[in-house]
């Protein structure tokens, strides 16, 4: 057995291996044993992680949707290729966290929608007010697989 102690040592000199430990400490029920200031860390950074995800695959998605329907001329497989990755990404991200959608998912919908404006506006070199201030597309739509606008 590791002292509670050694495995916030372990933490900062052998990443792996402190979660090998910590997995096996879990595993065993010696609760005692854990690094919880650690373990807490990483459970935390664990949902930060996802939620970013959430929030990049979502502008990306956004963004491609915009040039998708404002750039029709220039429509690339390429960019019905990121549609579909960025749609197939954040539906795997439900299918493991529900409440990322039921909760999450509002909360930063409009941030997320604005920053895509921003981009969409930079990369197709069109005025920003090109692209509506408030978002075109229903979620079910943003999110329907066959839906390109």
């Amino acid at each position: 057995m590791m002292p509670a102690e050694s495995q916030a040592t372990l933490y900062n000199t052998d990443y792996q291996q402190w979660i090998e430990t910590t997995l096996q400490h879990l595993r065993n029920q010696e609760f005692q044993q854990l690094d919880l200031v650690h373990l807490i860390e990483e459970i935390e950074a664990m949902g930060k992680s996802d939620k970013r995800e959430l929030q990049n695959r979502l502008i990306v998605l956004l963004m491609h949707l915009f040039k998708w329907k404002y750039q029709s001329e220039k429509q690339s497989y390429s960019w019905l290729s990121t549609i579909d990755e960025q749609r197939r990404q954040i539906l795997l991200i439900f299918e493991d966290s529900p409440s990322l959608e039921k909760k999450y998912l509002d909360t930063v919908f409009d941030k997320c929608y604005q920053m895509a404006r921003k981009s969409a506006s930079r990369d197709t070199q069109l005025s920003i007010s090109t692209f509506p201030e408030s978002c075109p597309f229903s979620h079910s739509e943003i999110f329907d697989i066959d839906f390109y606008p």
